[in-house]
């Protein structure tokens, strides 16, 4: 499969999902959620998304120290904002990553050790995410009842938090295989705290800017009614089958607002608002773009 033709797939499965969800929902709800955008609370999500990547940044040159590769800081801030776009206008949402790795990886000295870099960084924060979503996924399938997943969900987290005190510390620094990179990069006892407390606050910066895009179209729905519902959406997008998760977040919040018995129809207006606060929120990326740097990559 070609690029162009991975590309047009991905933007065909995008649109015939937006589709569905518009045929499905009622589409005059749908509209009338999206008839306006507050300037005020898109303004507050655009900088909360400056301070996602920041962190995230941050995050990624603590993983790529632990396995023993430099990473300047402005070269770590100036790369994640980059793959931010890149991964916004092309398709399967995470050719940015692949991109930053591989550029990292062509002037680190060690081209193992970068790329593991890049995918544990990003792990750390999925498994997070996946952390807040799996008492969301218990509650709305009835399966368990809210006073026991999310207490629960917060037991794990600290439960790691204490157990990192007796994790052995691996000697030295670098990769040496994918196992060994785990070992010293997320679970070795100077790593878990770390990476467990910045992930956690990237992914508060998630739920805030998703919050904000539901103050954003005005939609009346309590913060502790949303909140909780947000990463069964937000791991939706992860899917590599569309264009920057659109189509798949918009018939994610619409499933999950329906099993929560909520308004489908501001589910996915929410979503809407998201996925607009979101490229746009990644639009600095373009300016870190040069002719030199997208003949390398080709």
């Amino acid at each position: 499969m070609t690029r162009r033709t991975g590309l047009l797939l991905r933007l065909s499965v995008s649109i015939a999902l937006l589709v569905a969800v518009a045929t499905v929902v009622d589409t005059d709800r749908l509209l009338g959620h999206l008839h306006a955008f507050h300037p005020g609370w898109t303004a507050l999500a655009l900088l909360l998304m400056l301070v996602q990547h920041g962190i995230s940044a941050w995050r990624w040159r603590f993983t790529a120290h632990r396995l023993g590769v430099d990473l300047p800081r402005g070269t770590a801030v100036r790369e994640y904002l980059l793959a931010g776009f890149v991964n916004q206008v092309l398709p399967g949402g995470v050719l940015g990553d692949v991109s930053r790795a591989w550029r990292h990886a062509r002037g680190s000295g060690s081209a193992a050790a970068a790329v593991y870099a890049v995918a544990l960084e990003r792990a750390s924060g999925q498994a997070v995410m996946a952390l807040l979503a799996a008492p969301a996924l218990l509650t709305l399938g009835g399966l368990v009842p809210p006073g026991i997943a999310w207490p629960a969900a917060a037991a794990t987290a600290a439960g790691a938090l204490v157990a990192a005190r007796w994790l052995p510390e691996p000697p030295g620094t670098g990769a040496g295989g994918f196992l060994p990179a785990v070992r010293q990069a997320l679970v070795a006892r100077a790593a878990l705290p770390v990476q467990l407390l910045s992930s956690a606050l990237v992914v508060a910066t998630y739920l805030a800017v998703y919050y904000a895009a539901a103050r954003v179209i005005g939609a009346d729905i309590a913060g502790a009614t949303l909140l909780p519902l947000v990463p069964v959406v937000l791991l939706a997008m992860l899917v590599p089958v569309t264009v920057a998760g659109w189509g798949l977040r918009e018939g994610a919040a619409a499933l999950v607002w329906a099993a929560a018995g909520l308004d489908p129809a501001q589910g996915a207006a929410i979503a809407v608002a998201y996925g607009v606060l979101v490229l746009l929120g990644n639009l600095p990326g373009a300016l870190c773009l040069s002719p030199r740097r997208m003949r390398g990559d080709r």
